[in-house]
């Protein structure tokens, strides 16, 4: 079975090789080109992941980042399309935990940055794979909002993911509230409920791990 984590990273690769090394992206100071580099990180280099979270580590996790990035633009690509034979999200369900948003938001971060972009319409399989990332993933993404954040998402149960007040309500397609919550609140497609300096306060808020 295909998950949709490897879907997504399928489509990241062919957006990829579609817009060109050069490209700006979401992450800000990032080329495509470095978010590749990035994701090869993730994917094979364990011993230079503890600099992405710990800031004293992260000097040794930009230089292997910028090495893997020094890579041919095509093969760098096709590393990123490939997961390792001996990753353990060669198994499904490790797939799905630790892919689908991964890939779903780092696609995104590429598609979003270029002009014209609109939303995807998102299949059913992936939109549940990321209603559970987003449940499990809310609260220590939003720990540090300075306000209350509630997600709701359509056709879906209501998240409290920041218990705070005053509280901000979020609303809009699940794909574009995990958007939110890993920090691009600036370029998903939601309605924000409650007043101006709360919803501003949200929007700026600096989400993440």
């Amino acid at each position: 079975m295909t998950t949709p984590a490897t879907l997504e990273r399928q489509r990241f690769a062919d957006e990829l090789l579609a817009v060109g090394p050069d490209v700006d992206t979401l992450c800000e100071g990032w080329t495509a080109r470095d978010l590749a580099a990035h994701v090869v990180l993730r994917d094979r280099r364990p011993d230079a992941m503890p600099g992405v979270l710990v800031p004293m580590f992260s000097g040794y996790t930009d230089k292997v980042q910028s090495k893997i990035a020094d890579t041919e633009w095509t093969d760098l690509v096709e590393k990123v399309r490939a997961a390792p034979k001996l990753s353990p999200t060669r198994i499904d369900a490790v797939d799905r935990l630790a892919n689908t948003s991964e890939f779903f938001v780092h696609l995104e971060d590429v598609r979003r940055a270029q002009p014209g972009w609109e939303p995807r319409e998102l299949d059913d399989e992936l939109t549940a794979d990321l209603t559970s990332a987003l449940g499990r993933m809310a609260k220590p993404l939003t720990r540090r909002a300075p306000v209350g954040i509630t997600l709701a998402p359509e056709g879906g149960d209501p998240i409290v993911a920041k218990q705070a007040e005053p509280m901000v309500t979020v609303r809009g397609p699940v794909g574009e509230l995990v958007l939110f919550v890993f920090g691009r609140q600036d370029h998903a497609r939601v309605a924000l409920e409650g007043d101006e300096d709360t919803i501003e306060q949200a929007r700026s808020a600096s989400f993440g791990l």
